[in-house]
Order: structure tokens, then sequence, then C-alpha cells
């Protein structure tokens, strides 16, 4: 079986910084990209919000990172990851993600729009294995 290799991003990287809303929660989305403008890394960040949820948002977001930099693609992960329903859920600013089902929700189907192209990027089903 071959062992996943990581592929680190540069020292110096660009990044795409997207503020959302869900409901009265606001955050932020940081995506590292590559060279090539593809992601590498995603860093969450909700403000004023207490320690579990930043912790939680803090773990996706080290686990899509490291997901990533092992040649997971973002295809993949939206499949897994949209229409994951929790709270916080709720209505958004953004007219392509009008309804939220949750932050996760929320984060995947903007790396949806953002990074896929075509027919990647036609809508994920809910609960699709």
């Amino acid at each position: 079986m071959p062992v996943p290799t990581r592929t680190r991003l540069p020292e110096t990287r660009t990044s795409i910084t997207h503020k959302f809303e869900i409901g009265e929660h606001n955050g932020y989305i940081i995506v590292g990209l590559y060279e090539d403008g593809q992601p590498g890394e995603v860093f969450l960040k909700m403000g004023k919000e207490g320690s579990t949820l930043g912790g939680l948002l803090d773990c996706i977001g080290i686990l899509t990172s490291v997901a990533l930099q092992h040649g997971v693609p973002v295809e993949t992960l939206v499949n897994k990851l949209s229409h994951v329903r929790f709270e916080p859920s709720g209505l958004t600013k953004n007219e392509q993600i009008p309804m939220a089902k949750s932050i996760v929700d929320y984060i995947f189907r903007w790396m949806q729009m953002v990074f896929l192209e075509g027919e990647q990027q036609q809508p994920v089903e809910a609960n699709q294995e």
C-alpha cells in the first residue's frame, strides 16, 4: 500500500479570506494557497464564540489542511462534509448559499464554489455517501 506524502505550502503564500454570517454568528474562512492557486490549508475563526466551538473549528481546519496537503481532492471533502446539520445554522448574507445547515456546511459549500469548476461545482446532494 502506498504511503501518502505531504506536500507543504511555501513559507510565503497567497491566501483568501472570506467573511461570513450564519444567523447571528460571524466568522472567517482563511485558505492558504499553493502556487497553482489550489487550497493547502484552512483556518476557521468565529467571533465571540465559546472555547468549545472555537476548538472544534480549529480541529476541522487542521484536519482539512492535513487532508489537502496529503492529496485528498477538494471534491471529496465537499462531497463528505456539505449538508452536515447542527447548530449554529440559519440564513446567511451570501446569495449563493442563502441557508447554511451548519458552519461546516457553509465552509465546504463555499469551498465548492471557489475551488471546483464545471460539473464538480454542481450542488452536492444531502447525505451523499
